[in-house]
């Protein structure tokens, strides 16, 4: 099924329920895009009536913020607004927790407004309401699995619930690191270190954080941001477990047990 940008809509007279906001990493890494395809694989399937801003989108402004540059994140910001308040935008899911914690908690005082939703709460709410069904021998049952918390959704977000629900709901052996939830470790991608080389110490924040995941004995780490499953799939290659060792976000795992 083809994917309709918002201009195909609009130009049709029709309005969608939510803008899937793609995202930087959605969009252009060749490992996020299978995350991306995963996503909308599912709302298709659910009937999802859905759209995306296409060519249309930028950056949401959230590196270089972070980065500190002010004037830079709010010409962007306000590019952005100016765009989706034209298109009259009410609801707004996305993949990215960078992309989330932005659009929801920051665009409000510049005049975006909107209903912004994690893809891992949209689709623990499309389970429950019976819109997608998981296969119930599915290709995860009984497989142990370590889910990371991404700093966006966690300690900014608060989200611990819906990811842990959903790999629940797949009969999964969901197992914890030791410093999880609200004392979960970050990556070593956020506030721009993804763009910037990390400063010098014993190790990479990627690399240690994945040696907590692998010491779990689990066979799949679910992830919830595109920026965390590079930084861990790094760890994995630097520990030599590709074979062993699997890097998932929790979409692909849902779009692989959907009935």
């Amino acid at each position: 099924m083809q994917t309709q940008t918002m201009a195909e809509l609009k130009a049709k007279g029709e309005r969608p329920d939510i803008l899937f906001w793609v995202g930087c990493a959605g969009s252009f890494d060749q490992r996020a895009q299978r995350i991306t395809k995963a996503f909308a694989s599912i709302l298709n399937r659910a009937g999802i009536s859905y759209a995306i801003l296409g060519r249309e989108e930028s950056c949401t402004g959230d590196p270089v913020r972070r980065a500190g540059n002010e004037f830079l994140f709010q010409m962007m910001a306000f590019q952005n607004i100016q765009m989706l308040n034209s298109y009259e935008i009410k609801k707004i899911v996305t993949a990215c927790p960078h992309c989330f914690n932005t659009l929801k908690n920051e665009y409000p005082e510049l005049g975006g407004n909107y209903e912004v939703i994690h893809h891992t709460v949209f689709l623990q709410q499309l389970i429950d309401d019976g819109k997608i069904k998981l296969k119930e021998a599915g290709n995860f049952k009984g497989k142990t699995i370590t889910y990371h918390d991404s700093c966006y959704l966690g300690r900014a977000n608060h989200i611990y619930e819906a990811p842990r629900k959903i790999l629940e709901a797949l009969d999964a052996d969901l197992t914890e690191m030791g410093r999880c939830r609200s004392k979960g470790m970050c990556c070593g991608a956020g506030g721009a270190q993804m763009f910037k080389e990390e400063e010098k110490g014993a190790t990479r924040v990627n690399f240690e954080r994945t040696r907590e995941a692998i010491a779990t004995g689990a066979g799949i780490i679910a992830s919830a941001c595109p920026f965390c499953n590079t930084m861990l799939t790094d760890g994995v290659k630097n520990g030599e477990k590709e074979e062993q060792v699997k890097v998932m976000d929790i979409a692909e795992i849902v779009a692989a047990s959907i009935e």
